[in-house]
């Protein structure tokens, strides 16, 4: 953690929803005039598009079907620390783009399926990460004391497979067989490094349908935000002013000591009032360390 350099890492698993999410941090900084420097996850993937297949073959040869980018053997984590660390004591660091399509390789000036070359930072008053592994903690890597602001992103599980369905289906072109199989490639360190980060987070942002998704292989529409509902946890709620987002907040209420339940529609306005406060309190700390 850094007063003078502060980070930010929003985590989610594929299809959790965390570029949504991403989007009203923009507004945020946007409004009040923070400047950040953005870092993909996808950017610290250890192999490129064609790489990644080749070594998926080679290791469910060796018996191991489970390897995918969950694993952290698919992902260089150790840049990844190396660049938070890097951020948090001087507000330097570099990163890279993973190119996703043909509107990015003209951005990017490479081929879908492989990597930008490694860049600078800008300039900024954070850094600001969005991927699967921002709380991540392995054998050689823990990310999660070098983070000042850590945020999870988690559907129920149904929803987030359906979401992850549709999306695969619809911008990927891909079979829901084979949605269904990288679902279940990606089990066990699904169970092993993505759901632990999110004990270490600093604030859930979980959606639950109320409406059924008992088969998420079938359904034919994801549930709409008017279908649904958000559990919001805050690991301290000391100093969380409750009844004020209460009462800000239309339809929500208090499950637990720790935890508000709200309207799905009410994500956009819940983020908002939540995250505003504690966004400018890390800018004052920086004010104050500089």
């Amino acid at each position: 953690m850094s007063a003078k350099h502060p980070i930010i890492a929003i985590t989610g698993s594929s299809g959790a929803g965390t570029t949504s999410v991403k989007k009203i941090f923009d507004q945020i900084f946007r409004r009040e005039y923070v400047s950040a420097a953005f870092i993909e996850g996808d950017a610290f993937h250890r192999y490129d598009r064609q790489a990644m297949k080749a070594k998926m073959l080679e290791e469910e040869a060796k018996g191991n079907r489970d390897f995918s980018h969950f694993s952290p053997e698919a992902n260089v984590l150790e840049k990844l620390q190396e660049v938070f660390s890097d951020f948090g004591r001087k507000g330097r660091g570099e990163t890279r783009h993973y190119i996703h399509d043909q509107d990015e390789a003209q951005l990017y000036g490479g081929e879908p399926g492989t990597f930008s070359g490694w860049a600078p930072l800008e300039e900024s008053d954070l850094l600001f990460y969005e991927g699967l592994h921002g709380c991540v903690k392995t054998e050689t890597v823990d990310l999660a004391p070098l983070v000042d602001l850590k945020i999870g992103v988690v559907p129920v599980i149904n929803l987030e497979w359906i979401q992850k369905i549709h999306r695969d289906k619809a911008t990927r072109g891909y079979s829901t067989e084979a949605v269904m199989d990288t679902i279940l490639r990606r089990m066990p360190d699904y169970v092993k490094y993505i759901c632990p980060q999110f004990a270490r987070t600093d604030i859930n942002f979980q959606r639950v349908p109320i409406v059924d998704t008992s088969d998420p292989f079938i359904a034919r529409w994801i549930p709409t935000p008017d279908e649904s509902m958000i559990v919001i946890r805050f690991a301290k709620p000391r100093g969380i002013d409750f009844p004020y987002l209460l009462s800000m907040i239309h339809g929500s209420f208090m499950s637990r000591a720790n935890s508000i339940v709200a309207p799905g529609n009410k994500l956009d306005i819940a983020m908002q009032l939540i995250l505003t406060p504690l966004i400018l309190q890390l800018m004052e700390k920086k004010r104050r360390a500089s």
